[in-house]
């Protein structure tokens, strides 16, 4: 598949902004009746702290790279760009993004001595490039599913998963999610090619099953467009990551409400199926995690309640 060419990296910046910016002067109307969505500030800027600084190479863990690789010296890497604190574009700037996904892929690298040519692209057609060869491997906080094993490797970094949000104030569903049947009735938001957009569309009939009104399901390309059509009432729920749903709650100024957990799952850094990196990654994982640079990351971003305590090759999906 193609790179996305500048209008499609312009747009993919903006959205990102707007993944925490309420727009200004315009009036959502909910479930509950209209209500004005007040303005707010653009995506906050990174923190001021670099942990991978201090990180130097390992003789012993990049040995274990192809020797093409190291020779080369680089690693084409396919990064989806949508909000914090995975990967996004601070203040939504035409700069370089920033995160923890980008964090804990620049330290991998240098623990490697290796150089990363990275290539923004959207979130769902990054794993369906690793099999052409056009990248060496992926990041998007993509989560390992048994689905996505049959195709992929993975090496695990995070623990993150499926959590829900709504607009702040919205009593429409004020309780955790545990169970699907809750959302009977409701439009839920998501992003495309999503393992939330496989969840909803695998247990769609759990309403009718349940004597309830089926929920229905819109999904959205870009992070921005799904918190936009949730604050202007075009969605009742949001489906998306734990870590990012968090993150933006926290947030006085997007006003949305993390309604918690509904399902975790390991987060890994994608691979061609057969990619002899994999043992490489690992172990450059596990070096950040022995050496104190990952907790320091994970410190960084507010992620640190989804830390690992070893890095694992494709391990079984959480049931």
């Amino acid at each position: 598949m193609n790179l996305p060419g500048p209008g499609l990296r312009t747009r993919l910046r903006t959205a990102a902004a707007l993944a925490l910016l309420p727009l200004a002067a315009l009036t959502a109307c909910g479930s509950g009746g209209g209500t004005p969505v007040v303005a707010g500030a653009q995506a906050s800027p990174a923190p001021a702290d670099d942990p991978v600084a201090g990180v130097r190479a390992v003789d012993s863990i990049a040995a274990l790279l192809p020797a093409a690789v190291r020779k080369a010296g680089t690693l084409r890497v396919g990064g989806s760009v949508g909000s914090p604190p995975s990967a996004y574009y601070p203040n939504g700037q035409d700069k370089p993004p920033a995160g923890q996904d980008i964090d804990i892929a620049e330290a991998v690298a240098k623990v490697l001595g290796v150089k990363l040519e990275r290539q923004d692209a959207s979130f769902e057609t990054i794993l369906p490039a690793l099999g052409s060869g056009k990248y060496d491997f992926g990041t998007g906080n993509f989560g390992v599913t048994a689905e996505r094993l049959k195709t992929i490797d993975f090496v695990t970094y995070i623990n993150d998963g499926q959590g829900f949000g709504v607009r702040t104030g919205n009593t429409t569903l004020t309780t955790q999610v545990s169970d699907l049947t809750q959302l009977c009735g409701l439009t839920i938001g998501t992003g495309a090619g999503t393992t939330f957009e496989k969840t909803l569309t695998a247990q769609k009939d759990v309403c009718a099953a349940a004597g309830k009104k089926p929920y229905e399901v819109k999904v959205f390309s870009e992070t921005g467009a799904v918190t936009t059509a949730l604050q202007q009432g075009r969605i009742d729920v949001v489906m998306s990551t734990i870590n990012g749903l968090r993150h933006q709650a926290a947030q006085p100024a997007a006003q949305t409400t993390f309604l918690g957990e509904y399902h975790r799952l390991d987060v890994g850094f994608a691979f061609k199926k057969g990619s002899p990196l994999t043992p490489a990654f690992q172990a450059a994982v596990n070096e950040l995690i022995k050496d104190g640079t990952y907790a320091r990351i994970l410190k960084k971003w507010g992620t640190n309640a989804s830390a690992i305590d070893a890095s694992r090759i494709n391990p079984a999906e959480h049931t």
